[in-house]
């Protein structure tokens, strides 16, 4: 079995038992590291899911999501969807549809926010990575607050609470009633 495995090791004896013994110790050793990294990956990560609405004239909603604390004050920003591809960034004027966000973090903003802003979404599950995003934010209690507004249609905000950091697994969601249809939150401490 080991004999076919290709090994990267340069041969300098066919004969040599220290080599031979070291081919086999790497030909298992690296299956098994790549095994052990894939067991202890991680995922952090919101979910964000959007309804399928039954209306006239659909148009997918803005969405902001941010990390807050107690007292609910912006943490950290997680991301915001506006119509990005709007001439001259008329996008923009509608964040203000996002009434939580916008009085908390958006009016001092500089949009776009890179790592953050992106394009509006279809309904769906839409999925955010959180590795390392709350690596800088203080030990205490936090909520992750998700707000969606549509044009012609309603707003809601929803939110799940997060202890930072984590120290065991997270797994905490919300329903919503109208624009929103849930939100979920995962996340693993850190090894």
């Amino acid at each position: 079995m080991l004999k076919d495995t290709p090994c990267f090791l340069p041969l300098y004896g066919k004969k040599s038992r220290s080599n031979t013994l070291l081919s086999k110790l790497y030909r298992l050793a690296l299956p098994l590291g790549m095994l052990s990294t894939a067991m202890t990956a991680q995922a952090d990560e919101l979910e964000i899911t959007l309804p399928t609405l039954n209306v006239a004239e659909y148009h997918a909603p803005y969405v902001a999501a941010w990390l807050a604390d107690e007292r609910g004050k912006r943490v950290v920003d997680i991301a915001v969807w506006y119509d990005t591809d709007m001439a001259n960034n008329e996008g923009e004027k509608w964040l203000k549809d996002l009434r939580m966000w916008w009085r908390r973090s958006g009016r001092s903003a500089s949009m776009p926010i890179d790592g953050v802003s992106g394009a509006t979404r279809r309904p769906g599950t839409s999925t955010i990575a959180l590795d390392g995003r709350f690596d800088d934010v203080a030990a205490g209690d936090y909520f992750i607050w998700v707000e969606a507004a549509r044009e012609l249609g309603g707003r809601e905000t929803l939110k799940v609470p997060v202890s930072l950091p984590v120290k065991q697994t997270v797994n905490a969601s919300a329903e919503g009633q109208h624009e929103l249809s849930s939100i979920t939150l995962h996340m693993e401490p850190a090894q």
